[in-house]
C-alpha cells in the first residue's frame, strides 16, 4: 500500500501506520489551525484527536507551570527544589560542574529525570546523575533513544545487526521501511524489502 496523503480524510489507523516527518505534521496543523508547537509525539496526538473527532486542540498538553524559579540566576544549593519550570541553563550546568567536577555532562536520561522529578532536590539530582553514569558504564548498556526518534533507533539497530553493511545501506533500508505501513522499527526481515 502506497503511503496516503496527510489530509482530514485520512483514517486514524492509516495515520498511525505510516511514518511522518515532523515538518509534515506541522504543515498539516497549520492548514487546519491546530497548535503545531511541541514535540513530534505531542503534535501527532493533536492530529489523532482531530482525525477522530474534528476537535482542534490549540493548547499544549503539558501541565501549566506552577512554580516560578529563575534557573538562569537564582542561587542554587543542594537543597534547591526542582520546579516544573526547570531549565538546563549555563547557570545550572556550572552548579553541577562545581558539585560533580569536570566529568559532568548532560545526557538525555538525566535531562528527562530532571523534568519529571518536580519536588526533589539538587542533591537527589546529583545522586541520580551518578546512578545513570554507572548504568551507562555497564558493558551491555544500550543507550535509550526516545520513541519520536524512529530514524535514529532504526539506524543504530540496523548497523548493530549488520556490521558488514554501511550507513548508506542502513539509510536505503530505512527509506524502504518507512514507506510501508506498520511498525518502523528494525527487523532482520527488512533485508528482504530490497527484493520486494
Amino acid at each position: 500500500m502506497k503511503r496516503p496523503a496527510l489530509s482530514d480524510q485520512l483514517s486514524v489507523d492509516d495515520f498511525k501506520d505510516f511514518y511522518w516527518l515532523k515538518k509534515e505534521l506541522v504543515a498539516f496543523c497549520k492548514t487546519k489551525g491546530i497548535n503545531q508547537t511541541g514535540g513530534k509525539l505531542e503534535i501527532a496526538e493533536r492530529i489523532i484527536t482531530f482525525l477522530q473527532s474534528g476537535a482542534i486542540i490549540n493548547h499544549s498538553t503539558k501541565p501549566p507551570i506552577i512554580a516560578k524559579f529563575n534557573w538562569h540566576h537564582a542561587r542554587l544549593s543542594l537543597d534547591t527544589l526542582i520546579t516544573d519550570n526547570y531549565k538546563n541553563t549555563r547557570h545550572v550546568r556550572t552548579f553541577f560542574i562545581e558539585q560533580i567536577g569536570g566529568r559532568f555532562r548532560l545526557n538525555v536520561p538525566f535531562i528527562e529525570w530532571m523534568r519529571t522529578n518536580v519536588g526533589k532536590t539538587m542533591k537527589d539530582a546529583i545522586a541520580e546523575w551518578y546512578r545513570i553514569r554507572d548504568v551507562e558504564k555497564g558493558k551491555n548498556h544500550k543507550r535509550e533513544i526516545a520513541p519520536q526518534f524512529e530514524y535514529n533507533r532504526y539506524m543504530r539497530d540496523f548497523l548493530a545487526d549488520n556490521p558488514d553493511k554501511s550507513t548508506k545501506d542502513a539509510m536505503r533500508f530505512w527509506k524502504l521501511k518507512r514507506s510501508k505501513p506498520g511498525d518502523h522499527t528494525y527487523s532482520k526481515t527488512d533485508l528482504q524489502l530490497a527484493r520486494d
